[in-house]
């Protein structure tokens, strides 16, 4: 994906280019035939990447492997076990595999944690340190391999982005990495593939998709009308595809919907005329993630109605209503500061009724011991510009309305 922004008309709307190279193949069977056409524009040893093998239970794996297999000319690597909230440790070990074989193509097989790690063993076949000096910044990324992608979980949209997060679990850090260059180059998205999801990850998978919008969507930045309705569209597409599914793993169409919505959630699109825009609420759950290792769209659950409601005030009420009328259909001749409640009340009965998620840290077993050091880490002792200016204190008092 590729993005530019012009900053002199920064006050009404930037101007922009555009670009997202991925192809997508959506639907059910495109894999065959396509994936091994696809793979062998770009060389013939091939890295297969996946997660703890569900991929095997589901026939997945084998499917995959007959398709390669069928062309002679095919050599298929393997590196199994990446884990949620990927570690930089296995990226590693992932890399030294892809350089012994002179692997040319990784096809990433799974959800957002398999994929972003892709992204960062593509970099890391060119680069002879360690890979979490990419995510730190000590150095750049200058080459890839290309990737190709199978999701299996509707959730991050890292099949159609260039942006990777990696954990660093010896320093408690989970950060990320954006570049051009780790953009897939070919996805496959079969909503079938996602129908032995269960329903805690489905949930889960929800709450991150309905994150992404939200956190473009509650921004201080003026912009397109256009892209607030198609905001709007796809919150209301996940609101209500996200409880089918859950009740009806293998309904089609609540799956189909909620993995493209996953995708043009974060593809860049509904982001074009919001830059800069801080993801205030990730850069939250990264911190809980990284010291407690839970389950992202679970913390992103537990956190994003406490934020919004601790960020209302009468200088931002009119976004809380226009997503309270267009999103949730609450009576547009309510007072605005009414229809603001509600619109936090309606979010709370999607996750925590609708979804069944967690709504607390405390039932985690989490309590306060960090979150000072979580807090210095977000804000470095400053303040934090999102929809609104946040600092240490701010970010501490975000964090206990959540035990």
């Amino acid at each position: 994906m590729l993005m530019k922004f012009r900053k002199d008309l920064m006050c009404i709307m930037n101007s922009f280019v555009y670009e997202i190279p991925t192809k997508i193949y959506f639907g059910e069977n495109e894999l065959n035939g396509n994936l091994k056409t696809e793979i062998q524009k770009y060389g013939n040893n091939v890295l297969l990447l996946y997660g703890g093998g569900s991929i095997k239970k589901i026939g997945l794996y084998q499917k995959i492997i007959n398709e390669l297999e069928s062309n002679n000319d095919i050599k298929v690597f393997e590196y199994a076990g990446i884990e949620p909230n990927p570690r930089h440790t296995a990226i590693n070990e992932a890399v030294k595999i892809c350089k012994t074989n002179n692997i040319d193509v990784i096809l990433a097989v799974g959800g957002g944690s398999v994929i972003d790690s892709s992204k960062l063993i593509s970099i890391g076949n060119y680069y002879n340190g360690d890979s979490w000096d990419f995510v730190i910044g000590k150095t750049k990324p200058e080459k890839a391999l290309p990737i190709i992608t199978v999701l299996t979980l509707s959730a991050t949209g890292s099949e159609m982005n260039g942006t990777a997060v990696i954990s660093n679990m010896e320093t408690h850090q989970k950060k990320g990495v954006k570049s051009p260059l780790i953009v897939p180059k070919v996805s496959f998205l079969d909503p079938t593939l996602t129908y032995t999801v269960n329903k805690y990850q489905t949930a889960c998978g929800s709450a991150d998709i309905l994150s992404h919008i939200l956190e473009t969507y509650f921004s201080r930045n003026t912009g397109l009308s256009m892209l607030d309705r198609v905001m709007e569209g796809l919150m209301k597409t996940v609101i209500k595809y996200a409880k089918i599914a859950y009740i009806e793993p293998n309904n089609y169409e609540a799956r189909a919907n909620l993995m493209w919505a996953s995708s043009w959630a974060i593809n860049g699109f509904v982001r074009i005329d919001r830059q800069p825009n801080i993801w205030v609420c990730h850069m939250l759950e990264h911190q809980l993630s990284a010291f407690y290792d839970i389950t992202h769209g679970l913390g992103l659950a537990i956190l994003t109605p406490k934020y919004m409601r601790y960020a209302l005030n009468e200088s931002n009420v009119d976004r809380y209503y226009e997503f309270g009328i267009n999103v949730f259909d609450i009576d547009k001749n309510l007072p605005k500061s009414e229809v603001a409640r509600k619109s936090i009340e309606c979010l709370e009965k999607f996750l925590y009724e609708d979804l069944e998620l967690t709504n607390d840290l405390k039932s985690l077993n989490i309590n306060d011991e960090h979150f000072e050091e979580m807090a210095d880490r977000i804000c470095k002792n400053g303040t934090i510009e999102g929809f609104i200016d946040l600092n240490k204190e701010d970010i501490v008092n975000i964090f206990n309305e959540c035990i």
